[in-house]
């Protein structure tokens, strides 16, 4: 069970490790992009070059959904990012149980945004925790955990690929020493629980207050969506990359204290912030000294968060 591109190693790691995958559930088709086409999930994709069987449940909790997957008589569901909560009558199909690759070292960073959070907060390391799925979001005993370090300039996305591909080789490894009762689960401790929620387009408006290094962590967690953003005169204003630099140069957060062959330098809520790759809005992304070859910007200018 998953749906985006995320749950696409750990299909494959599935079929290439000799296991029988007789149904690959993913969310139903929906529409995408700038023109609404309906279009697929990447688990979707992926079945269908397997040549797997598929099913796109709208709702878990209805009896068609429990009947469809019963008759499948599982050993194990595998789930990554499917994008649904399993209903009991689905966690009570198995014949060994459900398990889930969550991208976070459990309990830290339960919900739908682990990557972006652990990025965020600047955490030395990440890694990916294969559960035993309960009824509760990602409250499940942990059977098997991995982690990495983090790069310096580690963005969401960056992460995103390596933890997919790291999960999906956990999945193998935990479900062969789960088939030989070699894995004791391990209940997660609840004191050290914390949750992220669902991030949207809005989340990546920049906060000027913060300080430059808390927002360069901003950049790379909101890295590539929902990517984050200012205004420079009434227009979107897209920052791809930037560094935090000491200066002796004040001025109220937001305020251009300097732009030139260096890049553009803001002042932050403390320290200042040296954007390098940027793009406005109906322009592509470039580097910030070209961008300034084509658009004035003056020391004073401020720029808005509306």
């Amino acid at each position: 069970m998953g749906t985006p591109d995320f749950a696409v190693p750990s299909l494959k790691a599935l079929v290439d490790a000799g296991h029988e995958v007789p149904l690959v559930l993913t969310q139903p088709d929906r529409p995408k992009g700038r023109g609404n086409r309906i279009a697929y999930s990447e688990v979707k994709e992926a079945a269908l070059a397997l040549n797997l069987p598929l099913y796109q449940p709208q709702n878990l909790k209805d009896e068609e959904s429990a009947e469809r997957i019963g008759k499948e008589k599982p050993d194990v569901i595998a789930v990554a990012a499917f994008g649904q909560l399993l209903p009991k009558q689905i966690l009570d199909i198995p014949r060994l149980c459900c398990v889930n690759v969550h991208a976070s070292l459990l309990p830290k960073y339960r919900g739908a945004s682990p990557i972006q959070w652990t990025v965020l907060n600047g955490d030395k390391e990440g890694g990916v925790t294969i559960q035993k799925m309960a009824e509760g979001l990602d409250t499940g005993d942990i059977l098997s955990q991995r982690s990495l370090e983090l790069a310096t300039d580690e963005t969401a996305g960056s992460l995103f690929e390596k933890l997919s591909v790291l999960g999906a080789s956990l999945l193998t490894k935990t479900l062969e020493l789960l088939e030989q009762g070699k894995i004791v689960p391990r209940p997660q401790d609840e004191a050290l629980a914390t949750k992220t929620g669902r991030i949207d387009k809005s989340f990546g408006r920049i906060d000027w207050e913060q300080s430059a290094v808390e927002l360069e962590r901003f950049i790379r967690a909101m890295d590539p969506w929902p990517g984050s953003y200012t205004f420079l005169q009434g227009r979107m204003f897209k920052l791809k990359a930037a560094e935090p630099v000491p200066t002796e140069t004040k001025g109220a957060p937001g305020t251009v204290l300097s732009a030139d062959e260096r890049g553009i330098l803001i002042a932050a809520g403390d320290g200042a912030l040296l954007l390098k790759t940027v793009q406005l809005e109906g322009k592509k992304a470039m580097d910030a000294a070209e961008f300034l070859r084509g658009h004035a910007m003056r020391v004073g200018e401020v720029l808005k968060t509306t």
